[in-house]
């Protein structure tokens, strides 16, 4: 009976050409403008990190000082270094992380390639297993080589194709501000998105090139980037030093489950009540534990523009699709005598419904193909926007599914008042006009 009513749905269709064509015109425009901007949408606000999201946790401490401060406002949201490293050294969290943004200078063995400033974190051992950095080659290194500061660094895919040509590079040494640093351990590509782990960057910045010990790069004198807040005076500290009255470091702990959370808290709030006691906290103990997707929340790290340009698309969907309506309508009454006359030969309600749900399926079904083909144009000027999120406008093989899906959807939905409307034709009327 369905290859019966797609026969008669597509010899209809091909009966009204320059309507079928409006029909299937109008599904097009509103799914190619929901899909682009819903598209940008799932990619800009996907979890970055699903699977152990609810168990990692940005710390915030408020070392600041007295100036300015009111109750219950938010604590400065980065660590000074001693704290990072008063923390880090208790290792309180299954995993703990410490890290900050940098630029640092490779010089390369070829003369063919100029020296270049390369995008870098200065971070702890646990970083790698944290954050799941996958390896093309090697490995990170362990906290023996953060205390003792030494002189290793792991690259990314694309810095190891650019300085070694793509081979094996570790246990080869890269220059690096002058300095001879080993590599151990080569990454594959990776990109978490959003950039959750370090927002002051940018909130879809790309992963970096070079990633140095924390430890290392102090030695090293290796200065930071990103966001720097500091307060009262320094006594002469540079803003790096560890006794620096300054909040640039991030902070992250891994732990077993979501439920040690408020254990942990507590272990925070206690330190900062010694810290307080101890007269290098002048606020009363102020502390944050946010996991990935309260992170990212809190920061507000989704463009507002994107949310509503989604609502908006949602309504020229609806738009076009009331117009569809109206286009079904009109042919439905045009038919009013063809209809009369199946049902004089025995066509049932339930049967006159069905064919007309049949067709408007298939205008879904082309829509949502010529849909497709809008969306794509979409994402591709969408990719040639200024905007920071620009280049990672893809559809993936999700939301080309939910294209089609959702034209369909629509487009049925949109054919059911016509439907129900050709059901209800009463034959003996129309007969009589035969």
């Amino acid at each position: 009976m369905l290859r019966y009513y797609l026969e008669l749905a597509l010899h209809s269709l091909r009966r009204s050409s320059m309507l079928t064509a409006l029909m299937v015109l109008a599904v097009a425009l509103g799914i190619g403008a929901c899909m682009t901007t819903l598209t940008v949408y799932h990619v800009l606000s996907g979890d970055p990190i699903p699977h152990k999201s609810a168990r990692l946790f940005d710390i915030e401490l408020d070392a600041a000082d007295k100036a300015g401060w009111q109750p219950g406002q938010e604590p400065t949201f980065q660590l000074t270094r001693f704290d990072a490293e008063a923390l880090l050294r208790a290792g309180h969290a299954r995993r703990q992380v410490m890290m900050s943004g940098a630029r640092v200078p490779v010089q390369p063995e070829s003369a063919a390639i100029k020296p270049f400033y390369a995008p870098a974190r200065l971070t702890s051992a646990d970083f790698f297993p944290m954050f799941e950095a996958p390896f093309l080659h090697g490995g990170g290194w362990d906290a023996a080589a953060d205390a003792a500061k030494s002189r290793v660094v792991v690259i990314s895919k694309s810095l190891n194709d650019k300085v070694f040509g793509g081979v094996d590079s570790v246990g080869r040494d890269i220059t690096i501000r002058r300095q001879a640093m080993r590599v151990v351990g080569v990454m594959n590509d990776w990109r978490p998105v959003p950039h959750y782990y370090d927002l002051t960057l940018g909130n879809y910045a790309k992963a970096e090139d070079v990633f140095i010990p924390f430890s290392t790069a102090m030695d090293m004198k290796i200065g930071s980037s990103g966001n720097r807040d500091c307060w009262g005076s320094s006594g002469g500290a540079g803003p790096g030093d560890l006794s620096a009255p300054c909040s640039w470091v991030q902070y992250w702990v891994e732990l077993n489950s979501a439920a040690d959370a408020p254990a942990f808290k507590a272990y925070l709030t206690r330190y900062s009540e010694d810290q307080q006691r101890a007269g290098r906290f002048e606020r009363p103990p102020n502390v944050r534990l946010r996991n990935v997707t309260d992170w990212l929340v809190h920061r507000e790290v989704l463009p507002a523009d994107v949310g509503l340009q989604v609502w908006l698309a949602f309504g020229f969907l609806l738009v076009c699709l009331v117009n569809t309506v109206g286009l079904l309508l009109a042919k439905c009454l045009r038919r009013s005598t063809e209809i009369g006359v199946r049902r004089a030969l025995g066509a049932s309600r339930g049967a006159i419904f069905a064919q007309f749900v049949v067709e408007a399926g298939m205008l879904g079904a082309a829509g949502g193909v010529l849909g497709l083909g809008l969306a794509w144009l979409g994402l591709w000027l969408v990719r040639h926007s200024p905007a920071e999120y620009a280049p990672l406008a893809q559809m993936d093989w999700p939301m080309l599914a939910l294209t089609l899906v959702l034209a369909l959807v629509a487009s049925v939905l949109a054919g059911v008042l016509p439907a129900w409307h050709a059901a209800r034709v009463a034959p003996a009327r129309y007969l009589k006009t035969l």
